[in-house]
């Protein structure tokens, strides 16, 4: 941590840095477990005031000039830019994402200032710009957009810098204020990121209090999400979690609630695909940041007349797959995962559905290193075919979060959609073929929010919506959509005349308004 955050841990609350002692929350290098990232204890006290800060200083950050909000943002971007080495160090250390996956990831915080401020036609500044048209001969229609006030932000950790960014960015534009949580699992991403937008804020001279930084786990959480003073809950993360958020806030239809949750995602593999492409993307989409990413392929659907050569080829890269030290001088594929907890649950899971009749293919494995990092390498399984049990199935839908993946054989197009469908989420989803009509089919039939066609399921443009149906999502994509959930539209009717009609049944005698 030394030498990339300016202090030692420490909430953000109305611009001053409030340090934090104890180690009830330590983060560490899951590639070296016994390396110290950031330790300290939460304070769960701290929400009420970040609120309140953010609170006090949310109308004027939002009277400020769009363009004057916009400027603070573009010069957050510099300083993202030019920390980026920075930036993906860190991310790699805390998370075991390897460097060039980090670094992806560091240089999608600048990129994102430059979509969300994207004035072209499709853009998502578009979408939200206030509009006026002739009603009558003397009143015109307006619609303009507010931002919804304070808006709490809770950041996963396999994504730590830009999911959270991706809320934020777009939040701030609108003339909304932020409560950052990040994840308790990488806490120093968290607290760096809030350090260069608090710099850009402190330089542009905006209001104190627009961005404020509360560390912590659950209770910290829970105190932020169910807050009288909050009007905006964008949570990524897991199901379980978006479905307490969803719960606590019934009595609170008017704060917004955007979740981007989990994902069983599935690849369909035809017989007339391009068997390399099929290959190289599905191991790709399996396996990349050791399969902690939610848009992860988890479940493969291999037509029977290709599936001896692809399996054969997918077991293959599987097995050779370089797994190693984020940070090692030679070309790395895979970092550990997160945490052993973490870890055990991929295996868990495979113990459970191998005694449900699922056959491993490839078995995945701890894997031992010099720091005694959470290494675990990939695992490949075939079941009989994936159906909607939840359990007891080694089909059942179930999402792993790791490097884990299993192979069903189908005989047609028609079972295969049936299988993709076969899930309560419904992030993301791939086919593979040359066959038009087919794509186009599984473009119509197939439920979820992000689907392609001979490219797998793991990456997105930050230029398209990013968001599911089902326990992935709630209907507020994110992406270049982000900005459609961090404003609300407001219609109004200006009357310029003096001839108001008098309906029926009402007199208005002249002599009553001298």
């Amino acid at each position: 941590m030394a030498g990339v955050l300016e202090g030692g841990p420490a909430d953000l609350i109305g611009g001053e840095w409030v340090a934090l002692s104890g180690r009830d929350i330590v983060s560490v290098n899951p590639a070296r477990p016994a390396e110290t990232l950031w330790a300290a204890s939460a304070n769960a006290t701290h929400v009420e005031g970040a609120v309140a800060a953010a609170r006090s200083a949310q109308r004027a950050w939002s009277h400020w000039p769009a363009e004057r909000r916009f400027a603070v943002l573009r010069r957050y971007a510099e300083i993202c830019r030019g920390r980026q080495a920075e930036i993906a160090s860190l991310i790699a250390d805390e998370t075991g994402k390897v460097l060039w996956d980090a670094a992806g990831e560091a240089s999608a915080l600048a990129a994102k200032v430059d979509i969300t401020l994207d004035e072209s036609e499709h853009s998502g500044l578009r979408r939200v710009r206030g509009f006026e048209i002739p009603l009558s001969e003397a009143r015109v229609g307006r619609t303009w957009f507010r931002p919804h006030g304070v808006m709490a932000v809770i950041a996963p950790y396999n994504f730590p810098a830009h999911l959270a960014n991706g809320h934020i960015v777009p939040a701030l534009a609108m003339g909304n204020t932020i409560v950052l949580k990040p994840s308790d699992k990488t806490p120093a991403v968290g607290q760096l990121l809030a350090e260069m937008l608090h710099a850009a804020l402190a330089e542009g001279g905006a209001p104190v209090g627009v961005l404020n930084l509360v560390q912590g786990g659950a209770e910290v959480a829970q105190r932020l999400t169910t807050h009288p003073g909050v009007d905006g809950i964008l949570f990524t993360g897991s199901w379980p979690v978006g479905r307490r958020i969803l719960e606590a806030n019934l009595d609170n239809p008017g704060r917004i609630v955007a979740l981007e949750m989990g994902g069983n995602n599935p690849a369909i593999v035809m017989p007339d695909c391009d068997l390399r492409q099929a290959v190289v993307e599905c191991a790709r989409s399996c396996f990349v940041t050791t399969g902690q990413r939610c848009t992860c392929t988890r479940r493969v659907i291999v037509h029977r007349r290709v599936a001896e050569p692809f399996l054969a080829a997918l077991c293959k890269v599987a097995t050779n797959l370089v797994i190693g030290d984020p940070k090692a001088k030679h070309p790395v594929f895979m970092g550990p995962i997160i945490s052993d907890a973490a870890r055990q649950a991929v295996l868990g899971a495979q113990r459970a559905f191998a005694g449900a009749g699922g056959e491993v293919l490839v078995e995945s494995s701890p894997v031992d290193s010099e720091g005694g990092g959470y290494f675990l390498s990939p695992g490949v399984m075939r079941v009989g075919r994936f159906t909607l049990a939840e359990e007891g199935d080694a089909g059942c839908d179930l999402e792993v979060f790791g490097p884990f993946a299993r192979v069903s054989i189908t005989d047609s197009l028609d079972d295969a959609i049936e299988q993709a469908n076969a899930t309560r989420f419904g992030l993301a989803a791939s086919i593979f073929t040359k066959d038009a009509a087919g794509a186009e089919r599984f473009l119509a039939e197939a439920r979820a929010g992000c689907l392609n066609v001979n490219a797998g399921t793991a990456g997105a443009s930050s230029k398209l919506p990013f968001g599911g149906l089902g326990h992935s999502g709630n209907h507020r994509p994110a992406g270049s959509f982000s900005l459609d959930y961090c404003a609300y539209p407001v219609a109004g009717m200006l009357e310029s005349g003096d001839a108001a009609p008098v309906p029926q049944g009402m007199r208005v005698a002249e002599e009553w308004l001298s």
